[in-house]
């Protein structure tokens, strides 16, 4: 049930006039702790209208912070649920380096997690947002540099593959 809702929003937001809505929205569940990757969106996009690099790029970044803070938020508020964790070695790394440990929240499988726990640990909340941006910021560009410099045929054949 879940994966059929989850292919019907990604096919209603896939509707070429909500480019931009669609990016946010995916970007901002991928960055919950929900399993989806916002990248492929992202690329989409970017590829369908060079033009919109920036905006794309930058609208990502806003949704795929935004879902981090969400993380974080989720994270303090469950502090008393998960009292038992606080001695764990992922604790006492964030406690040691504080709000900077944000920045590592664009990195897969443990990004988010790192976002719940820095709430968890109340780090600075805008000090960690401005990290958390800093980091996801930079994972879009680079990602999507590296996804556009990867030669059409290439995508035509994954397609074939796929198709």
């Amino acid at each position: 049930m879940i994966e059929s809702a989850v292919l019907w929003l990604l096919k209603v937001l896939a509707v070429p006039t909500v480019g931009l809505t669609s990016v946010f929205i995916i970007s901002l569940v991928a960055a919950t702790l929900l399993p989806l990757g916002s990248e492929p969106a992202v690329f989409a996009v970017i590829k369908a209208n060079g033009a919109l690099f920036w905006p794309v790029i930058l609208v990502a970044t806003a949704g795929n912070t935004l879902g981090g803070a969400v993380d974080y938020w989720l994270g303090y508020g469950a502090k008393q649920v998960c009292a038992r964790e606080r001695d764990s070695r992922w604790c006492g790394w964030l406690r040691r380096y504080g709000a900077k440990t944000m920045l590592l929240a664009w990195m897969p499988g443990v990004g988010d997690p790192i976002c719940t726990l820095g709430g968890w640990l109340k780090l600075p909340f805008w000090p960690s947002v401005a990290y958390m941006a800093i980091g996801k910021f930079v994972r879009y560009v680079l990602m999507i540099w590296v996804l556009l410099n990867v030669p059409d045929g290439f995508w035509r054949q994954v397609a074939a593959w796929l198709a």
